[in-house]
């Protein structure tokens, strides 16, 4: 079942960050998504659940983390693509344009796809965090060119108002070995 809300903490210090995780799931009735050492030497925590157990949770893991807070997440409503997305479970579709969204954070990667998801008619493929990527988050979704536009334009603005978009692209009329490989 996908969480009604999700909250994360991205930290600086992977010991600190499993001192936040513990005390996030100590505070409320939320479930554990995520915990985990990320690149490069960061810790993550994911949590989702109801939206008051999950704001609870993610309030003690701000004040938990305090110096140590890189980036963080707390949506109350989550779209219902993002976690198939995050955890790779997507059917693959044949659609004729590609979004990517990089961001150099993984909760700032988690709101773009959430705001793209909203904005528009799109499907959310595949969204990775950092291991492999250099402690940045990527995000590829696809579907009919004006659609990606819009989903991609909304999925970046709030990265690019913190400073932690790296890039965003939309690719028209993907080729067949392209498409091959990403859907």
């Amino acid at each position: 079942m996908t969480p009604v809300a999700i909250a994360a903490i991205e930290t600086s210090s992977i010991a600190q960050g499993t001192v936040v995780g513990d005390a996030m799931v100590k505070t409320a009735e939320v479930t554990l998504v995520q915990a985990c050492p990320i690149s490069p030497g960061k810790y993550w925590v994911l949590i989702g659940g109801e939206v008051a157990p999950v704001r609870a949770s993610f309030q003690r893991g701000l004040e938990v983390a305090a110096e140590v807070l890189l980036d963080s997440l707390f949506i109350p409503q989550l779209h219902a693509m993002v976690i198939p997305a995050l955890g790779g479970t997507v059917p693959p579709e044949d659609h004729d344009a590609l979004g990517v969204i990089e961001t150099l954070t993984a909760a700032s990667a988690i709101v773009a796809a959430d705001r793209a998801a909203k904005a528009a008619a799109v499907t959310l493929r595949d969204l990775r965090l950092a291991n492999g990527l250099g402690g940045k988050g990527v995000l590829f979704l696809s579907g009919d060119v004006s659609n990606v536009q819009a989903a991609v334009e909304a999925g970046r603005v709030e990265a690019l108002a913190k400073g932690l978009l790296s890039r965003s692209v939309v690719v028209p009329r993907l080729h067949p070995q392209m498409k091959e490989k990403v859907f």
